[in-house]
């Protein structure tokens, strides 16, 4: 009795196993995911900001977007901060934001982060990594260059020099 109580739960236990390894199975390779890509329209989002202001991203539409996602720990980003923030107040009196996107790190440190680089432009955190997965994005820096309409014109992966940052912002200005 006890042999065949414990054969059921065995089998019980595998065919559950087997049903989940079968969704994930089904869910990566099977369902189509949206990818955003160069053509493609930026998907919307609302985050806050470190001063609590939420930020939407269809409330920048006729204007230029500089789409970043970045991370306190993250090197590369650390060397292209200064670059933007030198660049923002130049390229926002001609209609193109920068909205940088920290990728769920504490309140506090990603304050610190922008003290310590005096940071000017918006700085919003993505706690759950939600806009982070609905964007795809890899490796960090990755950043996305959006026009006034909305439409994704480039995807740039890793650290920029100023020249570069300036040469993009300079392209989605509206």
């Amino acid at each position: 009795m006890k042999k065949q109580q414990r054969l059921v739960m065995r089998t019980v236990i595998l065919l559950v196993l087997l049903a989940a390894v079968g969704y994930t199975i089904y869910a990566n390779f099977f369902t189509e995911k949206q990818a955003v890509a160069v053509g493609t329209t930026a998907p919307d989002f609302v985050l806050t900001d470190l001063k609590g202001r939420e930020h939407r991203l269809s409330d920048y539409r006729g204007k230029g977007v500089f789409l970043n996602f970045w991370g306190t720990w993250c090197k590369p980003c650390e060397r292209e901060m200064p670059y933007m923030n030198e660049l923002y107040p130049v390229y926002q009196k001609q209609g193109v934001e920068i909205l940088a996107v920290n990728v769920g790190e504490p309140k506090l440190s990603v304050e610190k982060f922008a003290e310590r680089f005096g940071l000017q432009f918006p700085i919003v955190i993505d706690r759950q990594d939600q806009v982070l997965n609905a964007y795809n994005v890899g490796p960090l820096p990755t950043t996305f260059l959006i026009d006034k309409n909305g439409e994704v014109k480039k995807i740039i992966t890793g650290t920029m020099t100023k020249a570069d940052i300036q040469r993009h912002l300079e392209s989605i200005k509206p």
